[in-house]
Order: structure tokens, then C-alpha cells, then sequence
């Protein structure tokens, strides 16, 4: 089966990312475009490992509160009026058939995935004419840029493809694209304790899935358990554990000891302003210097935050604290030598996620109580060094650290994750091949993820695009560090994902549609140097009509806001040549405004909740 030749999108990876940056690109889109939406594995489709409800119990609920899952941040209240409206409670059990969903409570991280199907249902119910949605299932194992200076077409290899199109023919197949986006996800390191049984009955390798989760609830009540792992992935076992009668001991073994911080029950969320940390001199002193100031400046930001917010609950002052910081990061961290950077992401990594994301009490109630008082969960500070098999069936675990090396004998072992971010250590086949080829490098400062400009564009080794890919969600993460200062569990961080989606649609919709031009420097120097108070009045309404434009979910609104936009932009370029600039041209213009427009969107220096007061998209009159 051949594909029409029209401008085409290609995604690779259907999870939270892949769906996300769908939705946005045929919510955005001007002109005609093909979306193919790629899946190696059918059952992460809308979901990836984190939601896809065969390998989440209903009691592994979201970490952070129902009211900020919305994957719209322009609608904070998006996926709570879906739980509550729209969702089919068909076959939920007792516990959350008749739950009403709330702002500050708990939501099973499993509903997500039908969630993300509406919403993307939605996007193309409602895409203009000539927008398509084509969902593909299969491993993309290759990619190749058409052209060698990173522009033109670039071609993606499917392997074990079946189309979800009537009449497609299953098997390998070449897909020709204008633009490819990686929204790869997770990539699984093995653990090198396990080597020796990753097969055996006793351990689970993988929690996060169906047959994880039968096997940790197929084991005896008062069986020994050894949890690798003491923060949510943990949490998530032992939790399951607990709440079905486990009576047996349940040991949670770490490197680091630390554990999950509590959000209060009516916990939302807040950003804060706060004086930017004092964490170096005229020039880097190293390691053991930056931390004994980083220790200094926390506390006293605590102490700063305690007189000047004394409303704020003492289990989130490290989360305001942690987000307020975020923006003056990077340019501490551009001081520090790569290697020193390394290792201090290596060393406090655990601790910089228990710092900037805590858990709702639904998930920490039964293990915290469990631990206090010399309960049935244990907590063990140390390194796993080896997993052995025993005569008798069960497993023995070898741990070693600060205190005496000890052994603990389980009838279950439950690992983690095993996340890898080193991405020239990665299995998949594709990363694999772009890192051989060039195409795509490890993240040069911090050995996580791989290079990328600020639209999401993929990097070459000479630090230029190599192709036209962008990328969206976890391969961004060393980026995201130095670019952003965005520390602690970037795995998971859903508003990071949901402004790249935002992002990189905006970027590559402005690349292929025949409505914008570049370059732009013309019309940004016009906008911004020189700019009297009539421009600046008309361009702010510009990109605040285009803001409304980009934030319509329905086709007839777009229609109206895109006809408002091309007045707003009419006025604006009458100002402009007014106050004696040049004629800038209409896709130039228009570049500018969409641009600032998708920073708007994008704003993080704000709550959501607040972000749709200050786009007046919340009841405010709408401006034209």
C-alpha cells in the first residue's frame, strides 16, 4: 500500500508524548496534513508504560493531584470533567464506580489511556479539511534524512507493520515523510544484579505490566518480599501489596534510603517567587563548594518562604522552592565542568526528585504507616550487588553500604524500572541506528537523552540539525536540565511533555505550511526594536488571537479565531508601516506572531490555572 504524497508527519511512539504531539498538530494545522502515529507495542497505544491499563492496578493512582493531568494547560479541568462526564465506568470496581473525581484527590493512572483516546478521537473529529489521523502498529527501526543539510523528507523503516487502515497489507514497509517526531519514551536498562534471574518465578522484572502484576498478587500473605527501589515504583508494589491483606515482611532497598514526600489532601498547585539562589562566586570551586552553598541558599530560601508564605503546608515548601529555582538554574549550571556535572546528577539525582514532586496520600498512606513503628515494610539503605537463586526456590539478595553488609532472603523480588538514559547504551534499534549514523548524539553535558536545539530539533555531532526531527518527552531530558534547570523526575513530568507537544507542533507546522515564511528576523526586529505603543498594543493582540486560535478544540471556532487573526494581523501591519517600518511580509509576520503565541501556551512561570486567566480564555470576552 502506497501513501498519497502530501505533506506527512510521521510519530514515532503512540504514548502520552506521541498521542499528545498528534493532538496538537491537528489542532494547529492550517492545511492539509497526514499524521501517522506509530506503535511498536498495540497495548501502550494512547498510554506507554506508564497508563496502558493492563500493567496498572486500579490502585496505582497518579502521583500528583486529578486536576493537573489535564493535558491541555490552556483546560486545567479537562480530565476531571472527563472522569466525571464523560468516561465509561463499565466494569470499574466498587471503589471508583461511583467516585467523583476532584481538583486536590486521586485518579487510577489506567484511565489515562481512555482519556488520551477521546481526546485524540476528538482532534480528529474535529481537524480541518484534508487532515488525517493514520495509526500504524509496528517498530520503526530506521530513519534517514532525504537530503544531506538536514532539510527535505526524511524516511522511516516499519517493521512488523499492520495499518489500522481498511485493506492494508501487513508486513515491512518505507514511509516517506515531510517531518518525523521521536516520541520514544522510556528506554529499559537491564539491571546488572539480575542477570542471573530475570527468568526465574521469584522475580519481576517488569511491575509495570499484566503479568507483574499477577504474579506480585499471586503470592502468599505472609510471603518475604524485597522491593528494589524506595520511591514511587516501590511505592506502587508495596502499596499493591498491602491494600489485598500482605502480612509478610516487604523490604524497600535503595542507594539512596529516600522516600516519598506527602502532598497535604488538599494540596494545589502554586508557583512562587523567589529570590534567585546565591550558588556561585566569580567562578566554579567545585563539587564539594556548590553543594555546601546549595545547602546554604535552601536553607535559607525555607526560612525566607516560612515568613513570607506561612500558609504554605511544610510537606511542599521543597516543591516551591525547587520550581521557583527552575529559571535561574541554568545559568549556574553552564559554570560547571560536564564530568562534575555528571556525577552530582548521578549522586543527588534521587534526592532532586524527592524535592521537586511528592505523592497524593492515596498512594503513601499504607506504606508510611507500614514503616512507622517497626511495621511490616522495611526500609534498607544500600547498593544491590547480586540476585542469587537458592536450593529451596526463593531468591537471595546481597546489599551493601554505609551500614554492614547483609543478605535478605525473599520468596518475591519486585525490581524497578531500570531506566536508561544513556542513549548510546540503548537497545531500540532506531536510537541505535541514528547515534551509528550520526544523525542523532548523546547529550554532550550530561550523558541523558540526546541533543537538541530549543524547538525540539534533532542535533548532529556538529551541533546542526541533521535532519527534519524533532524530538518530544524523555530523550529531551539532559536538555532539559541545562536549557531549563528542570530537575528530579523528568521521566514522568507531564507538563514538560505537554509543552513539548505544544512546542514542536507549532515549529513544525511553521516549517511546512505554505502560511509562514522565513526568515523572520526581519518582521522580529520590526515587532521589537523601534516598536512604538500602537505596535506593541497590536502585536500583543495578535498573538493573543492566535492564542485563542491555537487553544480552539473545535473546528468552527478555529475557523472564527483564524478570521480574527488575519484582521489582528492587518492592523498589526498597518501599525507597523504607520510608525515608518517596512512592509513586513504576511508569512514573516505571521511566523512571529505564532512563535510568541506558543510561548504563550507554554508558560511555566504560572500555575495552568492561572495561565488560562491571563490568555482570557476563562469566561473573558474574546479579544476582536
Amino acid at each position: 500500500m502506497g501513501f498519497p504524497e502530501t505533506r506527512r508527519v510521521v510519530i514515532v511512539g503512540a504514548g502520552l508524548a506521541g498521542t499528545a504531539t498528534a493532538i496538537r498538530l491537528m489542532q494547529f494545522a492550517r492545511e492539509p496534513l497526514q499524521v501517522v502515529l506509530i506503535e511498536r507495542r498495540p497495548e501502550y497505544r494512547s498510554a506507554g508504560v506508564a497508563y496502558h491499563p493492563s500493567g496498572n492496578h486500579w490502585h496505582h493512582v497518579f502521583n500528583i493531584q486529578a486536576g493537573r493531568m489535564s493535558m491541555f494547560r490552556e483546560d486545567v479541568d479537562d480530565f476531571v470533567d472527563w472522569a466525571n462526564t464523560e468516561a465509561d465506568r463499565t466494569g470499574w470496581p466498587p471503589g471508583w464506580s461511583g467516585f467523583t473525581f476532584t481538583e486536590s484527590g486521586p485518579a487510577p493512572r489506567r484511565l489515562y489511556a481512555g482519556y488520551l483516546r477521546a481526546r485524540l478521537a476528538e482532534a480528529a473529529r474535529e481537524a480541518p479539511d484534508g487532515v488525517e489521523l493514520l495509526e500504524v502498529d509496528g517498530e520503526a527501526v530506521d530513519m534517514t534524512a532525504r537530503t544531506a543539510d538536514g532539510t527535505g523528507r526524511v524516511r522511516v523503516i516499519v517493521e512488523g507493520r499492520s495499518s489500522k487502515r481498511p485493506g492494508a497489507a501487513p508486513g515491512p514497509m518505507t514511509i516517506d515523510a515531510d517531518h518525523a517526531v521521536l516520541a520514544t519514551g522510556l528506554e529499559e536498562r537491564k539491571p546488572p544484579f539480575a542477570a542471573g534471574v530475570e527468568d526465574h518465578p521469584c522475580f519481576v522484572r517488569h511491575p509495570y505490566s499484566e503479568q507483574g502484576i499477577e504474579r506480585i498478587l499471586g503470592v502468599r500473605r505472609d510471603a518475604e518480599v524485597a522491593v528494589i527501589g524506595t520511591l514511587l515504583s516501590a511505592y506502587d508494589s508495596a502499596s499493591l501489596l498491602l491494600r489485598h491483606g500482605h502480612t509478610g515482611k516487604i523490604h524497600m532497598i535503595s542507594r539512596s534510603g529516600l522516600t516519598l514526600r506527602t502532598y497535604p489532601s488538599d494540596h494545589r498547585h502554586h508557583v512562587l517567587d523567589l529570590p534567585a539562589p546565591r550558588l556561585h562566586a566569580d567562578g566554579y570551586e567545585g563539587c564539594d563548594e556548590l553543594v555546601r552553598r546549595f545547602r546554604d541558599e535552601w536553607e535559607r530560601a525555607c526560612a525566607l518562604l516560612a515568613r513570607r508564605h506561612p500558609g504554605v503546608a511544610p510537606a511542599v515548601v521543597s516543591e516551591r522552592i525547587a520550581k521557583s529555582w527552575e529559571p535561574r538554574l541554568p545559568e549556574v549550571l553552564a559554570r560547571i565542568p560536564s564530568a562534575d556535572l555528571r556525577a552530582l546528577l548521578d549522586r543527588y539525582g534521587s534526592l532532586l526528585a524527592t524535592l521537586r514532586v511528592s505523592a497524593v496520600p492515596y498512594i503513601t498512606e499504607f506504606v508510611d504507616a507500614a514503616i512507622a513503628d517497626g511495621g511490616p515494610v522495611a526500609l534498607t539503605t544500600g547498593t544491590v550487588g547480586g540476585i542469587t537463586a537458592t536450593e529451596t526456590g526463593t531468591l537471595r539478595v546481597a546489599v551493601s553500604g554505609p551500614a554492614p553488609a547483609r543478605t535478605i532472603e525473599a520468596d518475591l523480588v519486585i525490581s524497578n524500572f531500570g531506566r536508561e538514559t544513556d542513549y548510546g547504551r540503548v537497545g531500540s534499534a532506531l536510537w541505535r541506528n541514528l547515534l551509528r549514523r550520526g544523525t542523532a548524539v548523546p547529550h554532550r553535558r550530561t550523558g541523558r537523552g540526546v541533543e537538541v536545539d530549543g524547538h525540539g530539533f534533532l542535533l548532529g555531532a556538529a551541533g546542526v540539525r541533521t535532519a527534519p526531527v524533532t524530538v518530544v518527552g524523555c530523550p529531551r531530558e539532559g536538555d532539559e536540565i541545562t536549557r531549563y534547570g528542570r530537575m528530579g523526575a523528568f521521566t514522568f513530568n507531564l507538563a514538560a511533555i505537554k509543552n513539548h507537544s505544544v512546542g514542536v507542533a507549532a515549529a513544525v507546522l511553521r516549517d511546512l505550511e505554505s502560511c509562514y515564511d522565513e526568515p523572520a528576523e526581519t518582521a522580529s526586529r520590526a515587532v521589537a526594536h523601534g516598536a512604538d505603543d500602537e505596535v506593541r498594543a497590536a502585536f500583543a493582540r495578535a498573538v493573543r488571537l492566535d492564542v485563542h486560535r491555537m487553544a480552539a478544540r473545535r473546528r468552527r471556532d478555529r475557523l472564527a479565531r483564524a478570521a480574527r487573526l488575519a484582521s489582528g494581523l492587518r492592523a498589526l501591519r498597518g501599525a507597523m508601516t504607520a510608525g515608518g517600518e517596512a512592509p513586513v511580509p504576511d508569512g514573516a509576520l505571521r511566523f512571529v506572531v505564532n512563535a510568541a503565541a506558543t510561548a504563550r501556551l507554554n508558560d511555566l512561570s504560572v500555575t495552568p490555572r492561572e495561565l488560562r486567566a491571563l490568555l482570557e480564555l476563562d469566561g473573558s470576552p474574546e479579544p476582536g
